[in-house]
């Protein structure tokens, strides 16, 4: 079992910047994919960006592309969400999960554990 713990959530201005972190509870963290969903108020979850485990190949969502950074620190056993030029519809739970196979890193249902989220609020 892998407890995923996010932190860094809060309230930020239009077109500011916040980075948000999970730390994952496992001694092989390296083995696992980690990527990065949201849940808007009235939406369903969906995906914003992962990252395989060497950090070697990720993938964004196209409503981030170009704005977010995704990475992660093996020794820390910690992924990294750098939100940039935030906009109000950016506004969701954010949720850490982490994955054991390396192939699709764009799917739910390919992640096995997930975080509890973390609330990041755009402001306008």
């Amino acid at each position: 079992q892998v407890q995923l713990v996010e932190s860094g959530g809060g309230l930020v201005q239009a077109g500011g910047s916040l980075r948000v972190s999970c730390v994952a509870s496992t001694r092989t963290f390296a083995w696992y994919k980690m990527g990065w969903f949201r849940r808007a108020p009235g939406k369903d979850r969906e995906f914003v960006t992962a990252i395989n485990g060497s950090g070697s190949r990720t993938r964004y969502a196209d409503s981030v592309k170009g704005r977010f950074i995704i990475s992660r620190d093996n020794t820390k056993n910690t992924v990294y969400l750098q939100m940039n030029s935030r906009k109000a519809e950016d506004t969701a739970v954010y949720y850490c999960a982490a994955g054991r196979t390396d192939g699709v890193l764009d799917g739910q249902e390919e992640y096995d554990y997930w975080g509890q989220g973390t609330q990041v609020t755009v402001s306008s």
